[in-house]
Parts: C-alpha cells; sequence; structure tokens
C-alpha cells in the first residue's frame, strides 16, 4: 500500500483497490500546479477534476460586491472539481493555487464512466464530500467567533500543511485578504502583530516565514479539530471502507499505466 500511494500522490486515489484505480489510470495527466494560477472561477463549468499530489489549492468565495473570503485548502489529500461528480453544473466557487505542486488531471466524463463501474469510488467521492462539508462548517463557524489573528494562523497551518516542509510560504497580502475576507490593511496589523510575538518571524514581500511551533500556540481550536477529520478521512479506517467496496474482480497486471505528464 505504501509503494502504491508513493507512485499515485494523492492520498485519496491511493486509497482505492488498484482494480478500481486502474479505471482512471488510463486517463489521468499530471500537470503541474503553478502558483496563483486559477483552476475555476465560480459560475464556469468545470473542465477538469485535479487530485492534487502536493501543493495547495484553496476555495475561495467571491460575492457580488467583490468581497471574498476562503473556504477550504486543499492538498493531496482531497480533490478539486469534485462536486462535479454528483452531477452537471457550474462551479460554486473559485479554486486557485497558492502553493505551487502538481496534479493527476481528468476529464468529468472519463471519471464519471469510472464512476458508474467502482462502488469504491463512489464511496471516496462521498467521504471527500463529507470532508469539505465538515471543513466548511468550521470554517463559517471560526469565521463568526474567533479573531482574525487565530483565523489567519489556522490558515497558515493549513497551508504549511500542505507544503514540502519548508517554513517560508509564498503568499502575498493581497492573497492573505482573500483568505481571511478582509481589507489589506487589516492583514497588515494582523501579521505585525503575529511578528510581535514571534509567530511570524520575516514578512518579506510575497513571503511569510512562519515559526510553526509558535503559531499552533495562537491558532484556534478549529486547527486541530479540522485536522484530525479530514486525517481520518484518509486514514486506514478509510482504506478498509474503500476496500470493502471494491470491484469483484481486484486482479491487475504487476504494472498498469498511471498518468501522462504535461509539461
Amino acid at each position: 500500500m505504501m509503494e502504491h500511494a508513493t507512485r499515485v500522490g494523492n492520498r485519496l486515489l491511493a486509497a482505492l483497490p488498484p482494480a478500481d484505480f486502474a479505471l482512471l489510470a488510463p486517463y489521468l495527466r499530471k500537470v503541474p500546479l503553478q502558483h496563483d494560477v486559477v483552476l475555476v472561477r465560480s459560475g464556469d463549468r468545470i473542465e477538469h477534476l485535479y487530485f492534487p499530489c502536493s501543493g495547495a489549492i484553496a476555495l475561495i468565495m467571491e460575492l457580488p460586491n467583490g468581497q471574498t473570503a476562503a473556504t477550504a485548502v486543499i492538498g493531496n489529500e482531497g480533490a478539486v472539481g469534485l462536486m462535479s461528480a454528483l452531477g452537471p453544473g457550474r462551479s460554486p466557487m473559485t479554486a486557485v493555487v497558492r502553493v505551487a505542486g502538481t496534479a493527476l488531471q481528468i476529464s468529468p466524463a472519463r471519471f464519471h464512466a469510472a464512476l458508474e463501474r467502482s462502488p469504491a469510488l463512489a464511496n471516496a467521492v462521498q467521504l471527500l464530500t463529507r470532508a469539505l462539508l465538515t471543513q466548511f462548517q468550521h470554517v463559517a463557524a471560526c469565521n463568526a467567533l474567533h479573531s482574525v489573528e487565530a483565523r489567519l494562523a489556522r490558515w497558515l497551518l493549513h497551508i504549511h500543511d500542505r507544503t514540502n516542509g519548508g517554513d517560508v510560504l509564498p503568499l502575498t497580502q493581497e492573497t492573505l485578504s482573500q483568505l481571511l475576507g478582509v481589507r489589506r490593511t487589516t492583514v497588515t496589523h494582523v501579521v505585525s502583530a503575529l511578528r510581535t510575538s514571534r509567530a511570524v518571524k520575516s514578512s518579506r514581500r510575497g513571503q511569510l516565514e512562519i515559526d510553526r511551533r509558535r503559531l499552533e500556540g495562537l491558532a484556534c481550536e478549529c486547527y486541530k479539530v479540522m485536522s484530525r477529520k479530514i486525517n481520518r478521512i484518509v486514514s486506514q479506517d478509510a482504506v478498509r471502507v474503500l476496500h470493502a467496496a471494491s470491484t469483484p474482480d481486484d486482479r491487475l497486471p504487476p504494472e498498469f499505466p498511471l498518468a501522462k505528464t504535461v509539461s
């Protein structure tokens, strides 16, 4: 299982039984996730599903007056555009790459074709949908109940969890403003407060260097609660659920095509 997970890169796909993953594998393309690229805009049709292998993608809710706020951050534990599995429609929010990485990309049509043949894949969609709804609910409560400082600390930790371990995050003040749903002047004050507490070591143009231990001390309890629930989705318990719903014949040749790389 560990070798399979390493080859696949995305934890949700890696949890699938090999026979079920093989329904998707020939149609997956490995694509770069470039910093600040918009994968889909609110109101647009979903042209591709993305299963991140590395990097971080923020889901942004945009209001008619131009204000924005993040509702979730997704890394290699999940997917973007999976709501198209529930039926044709337009994206309810904007997905923006906040930390560069790579993803496995597939068309909704190819994904739907595999979904109709795989109870395990249907279970995976349900698991991820529950994880996203949980994150949406916690973010909504957190926005209403906790300070801007605690919320920023939480977002920084969520994003840091989805990086390759470095303590420098490529985040501009405009990006932080979009995540928090506040003005840039507010972001300036909040970052200054985090620097005073030494949770942020430096805030050079377009970059934040963090002290994770201090940041964890300032974040609200929502961070740990959400992290535990998300990790549970892709835990061994979830793997057992998916394998219990696997296709009748899980026998595969020793190697099967994984993904075509797109530069």
